[in-house]
């Protein structure tokens, strides 16, 4: 079976499917790049990873890649398409070969509805990427997001096509009783929150859980990695507040030094708003065997927690609060939570057992046999409407 995956450049959370995939299909596995890599991904440290893969095809690098990857869209038995323009892809569009779109969410619901139908851009995509072929019967959908399939399904797009996905990181193994032995000899709760110091991933919440943590005179720490426009302002938050005791700006950190900080910390707490279309910080801590406490709306979060069993969910910040506060009293539930999470992204969210149920599914569809894929859990499984949860 020949499949090709196009999307923008190769990223670090792309890499381990995209090796298991070489691994399982050989020379018959490309990853077609059509852009060169944003400047200010290089400034923030990331690498340049189409140039580190031989599967990697560079459309952008020249004609004779750009009409290679032309030719690799109608030859392969399976395209799937990530974050891209449709150009290369047109024709087999047309053609309606097997095809698997592998989207988070509609911008109209990720983004709002005014920022969206305002905006001719989004529209046009919205229309390019799941209007204009709808009919297509061999047209299907890797979905980013717990709450993908609501979205399409409200707009009668992609009905009974619809599989989770999402992002499979490169798993470190620890011996997690080791590990989370070794967290509870802290001496205080250490709490790290990772994201971009911007609106949405609201990085306002975890100083208003230390200001009110303290006022509690609870042993505790707060470390907030990352950089972005509200740096100043959070910055002048904490000392205004007194909270330079309890909370670290820590700043930008190289994606291969994060870990080192999930493996510290007893808890993890992610505030994203369902802007957030994956969130794939919560993989990570979740590898690191934290104490997960994240907001429902986040894109991942339902399809990776099981809440009270390998992390909780939260939907206000009274929740959020008194879920901290929980676990930060209870030893036996920190312990709980971390070692189901690790054990869920170690065993069933991984990069193999994806790539496997993929590939199953692959071979049923190319057989025209799709309606016997009956997988109701994990990756590629089947994805149906999401209910919030009451907590």
């Amino acid at each position: 079976m020949k499949v090709t995956f196009y999307s923008i450049f190769l990223t670090h959370h792309q890499v381990p499917f995209c090796l298991e995939m070489q691994k399982r299909l050989g020379d018959d596995f490309k990853f077609v790049s059509t852009t060169k890599i944003f400047k200010w991904r290089l400034d923030m440290g990331f690498k340049d990873l189409d140039q580190e893969y031989d599967f990697v095809i560079k459309a952008y690098e020249s004609d004779k890649e750009y009409e290679k990857a032309k030719k690799l869209a109608l030859d392969s038995d399976i395209v799937i398409i990530g974050s891209t323009t449709d150009d290369l892809i047109e024709e087999r569009l047309k053609q309606d070969k097997i095809t698997f779109r592998y989207r988070s969410r509609i911008f109209l619901f990720l983004d709002g509805v005014i920022k969206t139908i305002f905006n001719k851009e989004k529209i046009n995509l919205l229309y390019t990427r799941h209007i204009k072929y709808r009919k297509n019967k061999n047209l299907y959908l890797l979905c980013a997001s717990a709450y993908g399939a609501n979205d399409f399904n409200m707009l009668g797009l992609y009905k009974n096509k619809i599989y989770k996905w999402g992002y499979f990181l490169d798993t470190k193994k620890y011996n997690i009783d080791e590990l989370i032995d070794k967290k509870e000899k802290n001496g205080k709760i250490k709490i790290v929150w990772v994201a971009r110091l911007i609106n949405w991933k609201h990085p306002e919440i975890p100083i208003r859980l230390a200001k009110n943590l303290k006022k509690e005179n609870i042993n505790f720490s707060i470390k907030m990695l990352g950089v972005g426009k509200l740096e100043s302002k959070l910055k002048d938050e904490i000392k205004r507040e007194g909270l330079e005791d309890v909370v670290e700006l820590i700043g930008q950190v190289p994606s291969n030094e994060v870990a080192s900080y999930y493996e510290e910390a007893n808890i993890f707490i992610g505030t994203s708003d369902s802007r957030e279309g994956w969130g794939a910080v919560v993989n990570e801590a979740m590898n690191g065997g934290c104490a997960i406490i994240a907001n429902q709306k986040m894109g991942s979060v339902p399809f990776l927690i099981k809440h009270k069993e390998n992390g909780l969910m939260y939907n206000t910040y009274s929740e959020l609060e008194r879920e901290v506060k929980e676990v930060i009293n209870n030893k036996e539930l920190r312990r709980k939570l971390g070692k189901n999470a690790y054990k869920t992204i170690t065993e069933e969210w991984t990069s193999d057992v994806a790539t496997k149920n993929l590939l199953d599914l692959f071979e049923l569809v190319v057989k025209n046999k799709s309606n016997e894929f009956k997988l109701q859990e994990g990756p590629a499984s089947i994805a149906k409407n999401y209910k919030k949860i009451k907590i």
